[in-house]
């Protein structure tokens, strides 16, 4: 198994855990869960594939059910009041975005995308799983929220990565260098109410 899919696989993992702990917070019952821990987890890095016009990732794949299985069970049996739902939410889709991020990178470069817009590919692979799952849960998408920055967060965290990729930075420090670079942006955009200006 390459580096890229192991970032990709534990992505995976982090957004199907996101998915299910959004739809225990909406009361969904475990078939609803698994659904949006499914499209979480995987609603971005189809449409990534689609676009570069290869065979979606996790088709005849049996990791990925896996994956989003295990997912929704560990939700299922771990109990917690509203509250830390939304703070676990918080931080595991800040990880899971700087995984997607790195992950959709890696992949869109090593079929041939320029890197301008492999960060592009990047940004979509760690949001549009979100976005689809927010739409379907009823919630406001995170990427469309004022005061965070969501998509903006995601790009940093892929420039960074880009930009440590040219110094020869090992992979392994440059995945937790992005991850650290995403989850700061996140949580200080957050707390300081920073955003983008308006159109």
């Amino acid at each position: 198994m390459s580096f890229p899919e192991i970032i990709l696989y534990t992505g995976t993992f982090v957004f199907a855990v996101t998915g299910a702990l959004k739809a225990r917070a909406h009361k969904m019952d475990i078939l609803g869960g698994t659904v949006l821990a499914f499209v979480t987890a995987y609603g971005g890095g189809t449409l990534r594939d689609l676009l570069i016009g290869i065979r979606v990732g996790w088709i005849n794949d049996n990791i990925p059910l896996l994956l989003v299985a295990a997912a929704v069970i560990a939700v299922f049996l771990f109990r917690q009041n509203i509250l830390m739902f939304e703070k676990t939410i918080f931080f595991t889709d800040a990880i899971g975005l700087a995984l997607f991020t790195a992950g959709g990178i890696e992949k869109s470069l090593a079929y041939g995308v320029s890197e301008s817009y492999a960060v592009v590919l990047g940004v979509m692979s760690a949001t549009f799983g979100g976005l689809i799952a927010d739409l379907l849960s009823g919630r406001q998408p995170s990427l469309f929220q004022k005061g965070e920055l969501y998509a903006t967060a995601s790009a940093i965290g892929g420039i960074i990565y880009i930009l440590l990729k040219h110094l020869h930075v090992s992979a392994n420090l440059s995945l937790n260098i992005c991850v650290a670079a995403v989850v700061a942006v996140r949580v200080i955009s957050r707390k300081k109410k920073i955003e983008l200006p308006h159109i």
